[in-house]
C-alpha cells in the first residue's frame, strides 16, 4: 500500500529561497485570460458557461447560450482587461498571465497589449473547462493542442502552465508532454518544489485560491475592494516578517478581467500596489522568474534513496536492524501504508516504531531481548552488530576500567535476573557516567514501568540509527 500524496513538503526546515537583492518576499501577479474560451455551444461545448461570473449560483444551461454570462465575460476582455493593463503598465510591474489558448486566438489587441508590456504569456489549457471526467487520451490532446495554438497565436511556445479546473492526472500529463519551466496546478506551499513523475523532475510553482480574486463570487470570499486589500496586505505582512526573519517565501495573486477589473473591486488591488510599493526587499517577478531563479539555486538533485518506493527486499535490507535482530518490524512497515512523509528519518521511525507498539507484548520483549548488554560479554568478544559496536562506543564503554567493567557486570546480571531482558538506553544521548546513573535509578523500578522504558529507549536507539542514516 503507497499513499501517493505528499503531507511532509519540506517540513520544518525549508530551504533558502535567495531571492534576488535579498529579498523577504517574492509577489508574483498572475491575470488569467479566459474570455471567450469558457463553455459556450459556440465553441461546441454542452451547455453555457456557470463558473466565476456574476451570477453567483449559477448552473450551465444544457444546449443553451446565457446571455448574461456572456456578457460578464465580455466585460472582462471589452473593460476589465484594459484597466487592469494601465495599472500594471503605469505602476511597471511585471505580470504573468495564464492565457487560454482559444481565448487568446479570439483576442488579438489584447494579445499585443500583454506582448508590448513585456509579460510572460503561460498556458492556462486549451479553453476554460471542467476536466475531471474528461479521459486521460482526450486531456493529452488538448494539451498538445493548447501548446499549438499558443505558439500560432504568440509566435511561441509556453513555458509555463496552469490548467485550473483540472483533473487528477493534469500535472502528470503536462510534465509528460515535457518542455515546461514549472506548472502551476497545485496549491500546496510557498515555495517551488521538484516533483519526480516517471523519472523526470519537474518544477511546480504553487498557486493560490486564497488571495485570488474569484472570491469576490463564491461564498465567505470578499463583498468589496476593501476586503480585497485587506486580506491582500495581512498576507503580504505575515510573509515578509517571515523572510525578515530569515525564511523568504512567494506570494501569488490571482486576478481575472472580469472580476476585479470591476471598478469597485479594482481599487482594492490598487491601493494593495501602492502598499508593497513602500517597501524595500520585495521581489516583483514573472512566474518564469522565480522558475529560472528556483532552477539556478536549487537545481533537482535525485535522492540516494526513497524509502517508500523501494521494493521489499531492499528495504528489509536496509531497515531491518534498525530495531536490533528484528527485521519483521520492517517487513511489516513495507506491508503497511507507506507514503512520500515517511521518506525522512522522523517519517520512516513513524512507520517502523508503529509497527513496534502495535506489536504483541510478546514481540515486543523478543525485540528488547535482542539487544546485548551494555559493556557485556558480547562486547567484549566484539560480536556486537555495526550499530552497537559504534553507539557503545560513543559513550567510552569499550574502554572501560577494570572497575567500570566489574560495576556494569554486576548491574547486568542484577537487572536481567529481575526483569528479563537486559538493560537499554540510547547510549548516544549519554555519557558514561550518566548511563551507569540511569542504571543504579531504573533497577528499582516496577517491572511494568521498566518495560515501558526499555521500550521507549528501544524507539529512541531506532530514531538514532535513522537519522545517521538519512539526515
Amino acid at each position: 500500500m503507497r499513499y501517493p500524496r505528499d503531507m511532509h513538503g519540506y517540513g520544518p526546515n525549508p530551504p533558502q529561497a535567495n531571492w534576488p537583492g535579498g529579498a523577504h518576499v517574492a509577489v508574483q501577479f498572475v491575470l488569467n485570460y479566459e474570455e471567450s474560451g469558457e463553455n459556450n455551444i459556440l465553441h461546441g461545448d454542452a451547455g453555457s458557461e456557470a463558473f466565476l461570473a456574476d451570477v453567483v449560483g449559477a448552473a450551465p444551461w444544457p444546449g443553451q447560450r446565457h446571455w448574461n454570462i456572456e456578457s460578464m465575460y465580455e466585460y472582462g476582455a471589452r473593460a476589465g482587461f484594459w484597466r487592469l493593463h494601465r495599472l500594471f503598465t503605469e505602476a511597471e510591474l511585471p505580470v504573468t498571465v495564464y492565457g487560454v489558448a482559444t481565448a487568446l486566438m479570439r483576442a488579438p489587441a489584447q494579445l499585443a497589449a500583454m506582448q508590448e508590456a513585456g509579460w510572460e504569456i503561460a498556458s492556462h489549457g486549451y479553453k476554460w473547462v471542467e476536466h475531471k471526467d474528461m479521459p486521460p487520451e482526450v486531456e493529452r490532446e488538448q494539451i498538445a493542442e493548447a501548446i499549438h495554438l499558443h505558439t500560432i497565436a504568440t509566435g511561441e511556445r509556453p513555458r509555463g502552465w496552469y490548467t485550473g479546473r483540472c483533473s487528477l492526472n493534469t500535472v502528470d500529463l503536462v510534465s509528460e508532454a515535457g518542455g515546461f519551466a514549472y506548472v502551476s496546478d497545485t496549491y500546496d506551499d510557498d515555495l517551488p518544489y521538484w516533483r519526480v513523475h516517471q523519472g523526470r523532475p519537474q518544477l511546480i510553482i504553487p498557486y493560490t485560491l486564497s488571495a485570488n480574486d474569484m472570491r469576490f463570487v463564491t461564498a465567505s470570499g470578499f463583498a468589496n475592494g476593501e476586503d480585497y486589500f485587506q486580506f491582500l496586505k495581512d498576507s503580504f505582512d505575515c510573509l515578509y516578517a517571515e523572510g525578515q526573519a530569515g525564511s523568504p517565501k512567494m506570494m501569488s495573486i490571482g486576478l481575472h478581467c472580469r472580476l476585479v477589473g470591476q471598478p469597485g473591486r479594482y481599487q482594492g488591488l490598487k491601493r494593495f500596489i501602492d502598499y508593497i510599493k513602500t517597501f524595500d526587499k520585495v521581489w516583483i517577478p514573472t512566474r518564469l522568474a522565480i522558475a529560472e531563479h528556483w532552477a539556478k539555486e536549487h537545481p533537482y538533485i535525485a535522492p540516494e534513496v526513497i524509502p517508500s518506493q523501494l521494493d521489499k527486499a531492499d528495504f528489509v535490507a536496509r531497515y531491518g536492524s534498525i530495531f536490533e535482530h528484528s527485521p519483521w518490524i520492517a517487513e511489516r512497515a513495507w506491508e503497511s501504508e507507506m507514503a512520500p512523509a515517511n521518506d525522512t528519518a522522523i517519517g520512516l521511525h513513524f512507520a517502523l516504531r508503529s509497527q513496534f507498539r502495535m506489536a504483541t507484548p510478546e514481540e515486543r520483549l523478543a525485540v528488547l531481548r535482542a539487544h546485548p548488554d551494555l559493556a557485556g560479554k558480547l562486547a567484549a568478544a566484539q560480536r556486537l552488530t555495526e550499530a552497537s559496536t559504534a553507539e557503545q562506543a560513543s559513550a567510552g564503554l569499550d574502554a572501560l576500567t577494570d572497575t567500570e567493567r566489574a560495576r556494569f557486570t554486576t548491574l547486568n546480571e542484577h537487572y536481567v535476573e529481575k526483569f528479563g531482558f537486559p538493560f537499554i538506553i540510547a547510549v548516544r544521548d549519554n555519557t558514561k557516567a550518566s548511563i551507569l546513573a540511569a542504571f543504579e535509578k531504573r533497577i528499582d523500578n516496577s517491572a511494568g514501568e521498566e518495560f515501558e522504558t526499555a521500550c521507549a529507549q528501544v524507539e529512541r536507539i531506532a530514531l538514532l540509527r535513522l537519522q545517521a542514516v538519512l539526515d
